[in-house]
């Protein structure tokens, strides 16, 4: 007798099927993160790097809980799922870029409901808030106050130093030389970074389970994000007006500003264990946990 060869299960299908839709996309995207060939706007979410890796690892450990659900359709399934094949075929990068998280969604709703849908909640976030969109730009206009604050933070800082500066809005005048606090260099990309590293150190660490610990945790995040973003500032200020152009470039746009950047989410790690370690979950009033409202 002829043995039968095994038919491939749906879910196996469903994966072929976006690894042949979305793999060109997503290589498009990795290419741009790592050469800078990509729009500026689009740079924002290069923590996609980290963050896409992550969400499949975290899909690949909940696949069991998966296979366990118990199959079934959500009505608004299918309705994601083709709202996602039509941005898809229209062929523009931004329609295109929001159908992968819109058919992933649909998929879980789809083929487990809602159980599947809060299962992989912490995948589709990630997935999500990596997907390059117009984000960025539409928020750059409003960053203006912080763009100034970083100017004159950094301002202050030389002064200190004997470095003689002039701080005009969002401009820094050294020996003559002028740096501009763009809304791409007021560390707004590196917030929406430290961010994201945040949310996943919390998720790896179980953090999550503490408001006390992530309130802690995200304000540090982005103290310590502004604080980096300001001295970067300053340093480059510095290095430009005194004529350090090959620090001046290492800095801005060689593996300088890389190392910088992983310096600051390393230290990220470090804050997370000081909050663990020194900082009980929960404030206790009267020596009573206070009940949850």
């Amino acid at each position: 007798m002829l043995s039968r060869r095994p038919v491939p299960s749906l879910s196996w299908l469903i994966t072929a099927l976006i690894a042949l839709l979305y793999g060109p996309l997503l290589m498009h995207w990795v290419d741009g993160w790592l050469n800078k060939s990509i729009s500026i706007q689009h740079e924002y979410f290069s923590h996609g790097l980290l963050g896409l890796p992550f969400a499949a690892y975290i899909v690949w450990e909940k696949r069991t809980d998966w296979q366990r659900l118990a199959p079934q359709c959500h009505p608004v399934g299918p309705g994601l799922v083709l709202l996602a094949g039509l941005l898809y075929l229209t062929g523009l990068p931004d329609w295109m870029n929001l159908s992968l998280p819109l058919m992933l969604a649909g998929l879980c709703l789809s083929l487990k409901g809602m159980p599947g849908l809060r299962l992989q909640k912490m995948p589709l976030l990630l997935v999500a808030l990596a997907t390059p969109t117009q984000l960025p730009y539409l928020i750059e206009p409003y960053i203006l106050p912080l763009q100034r604050f970083i100017a004159a933070v950094a301002g202050f800082l030389l002064t200190q130093v004997g470095v003689n500066v002039t701080v005009d809005q969002i401009y820094l005048y050294v020996n003559g030389q002028t740096v501009e606090v763009a809304p791409h260099c007021a560390g707004l990309k590196m917030l929406f970074t430290s961010l994201y590293v945040a949310l996943m150190l919390a998720y790896w660490t179980g953090a999550y389970t503490s408001r006390l610990w992530m309130g802690l945790f995200f304000g540090g995040t982005v103290a310590v994000s502004v604080v980096g973003n300001i001295i970067r500032n300053a340093l480059l200020s510095y290095f430009h007006g005194m004529g350090y152009t090959d620090l001046f470039v290492w800095l801005h746009d060689s593996w300088g500003g890389d190392l910088y950047s992983a310096l600051l989410l390393m230290s990220l790690i470090l804050w997370l264990r000081l909050i663990r370690h020194y900082v009980p979950p929960t404030l206790k009033l009267d020596g009573r946990t206070p009940a949850s409202v």
